[in-house]
């Protein structure tokens, strides 16, 4: 009879918890991000990889969201297709973030004067001033095709897979100067 008794309690209380689990699991999947238009017709099964805020002094400058197909491995990064949006938090200039990007890419790997000097030209196209909650969202298709959105419209392209491979270093190798945003990029792995 203590075997009834405890089966019917067990019964009892996941019928409570039912409805709870449902709401939390509802919650949990209006707060995942649609995949951005522009992404849906380049990278249609990618999916949200993970997500986490950059931080500069104390202060949120983006949110970054990686975009990447289920059988993304991290460590193989350059040679896979997928997407890094940053959602900015506030106002930025264009030539700042390309200034930028140049220096994080050194801590990823080394290259020429002249190289710097190509890529910072591509990135100053690439990346106009931002606004809070403006766009930029890198697209890679793994072999060195690197296709970049500002809010949805295209803004430049580069057939490079060594840039691809820096560039996108900058959140996604080991050498990266923000270890904590790149493992919550990697959150899903």
């Amino acid at each position: 009879m203590p075997d009834l008794r405890r089966r019917k309690t067990l019964i009892w209380g996941i019928s409570l918890l039912a409805p709870t689990l449902t709401a939390m699991t509802n919650t949990v999947l209006a707060a995942t991000p649609a995949a951005p238009q522009e992404l849906r017709s380049t990278l249609p099964a990618a999916h949200l990889l993970g997500s986490g805020p950059m931080r500069f002094f104390g202060l949120r400058v983006y949110e970054a969201r990686l975009w990447a197909l289920p059988d993304f491995e991290p460590a193989q990064y350059a040679r896979q297709p997928f997407a890094l949006e940053l959602i900015y938090d506030r106002k930025l200039e264009g030539e700042a973030i390309a200034e930028r990007s140049i220096a994080e890419m050194r801590r990823v790997g080394s290259f020429s004067e002249q190289q710097a000097r190509q890529w910072l030209l591509l990135m100053t196209k690439a990346f106009p001033d931002v606004l809070a909650q403006d766009r930029l969202l890198g697209v890679t298709d793994g072999a060195g095709d690197v296709r970049f959105f500002h809010n949805g419209r295209e803004t430049a392209r580069i057939q490079d897979a060594e840039y691809a491979r820096l560039f996108f270093g900058i959140w996604l190798s080991e050498q990266t100067s923000a270890p904590g945003l790149r493992a919550a990029l990697l959150s899903k792995r």
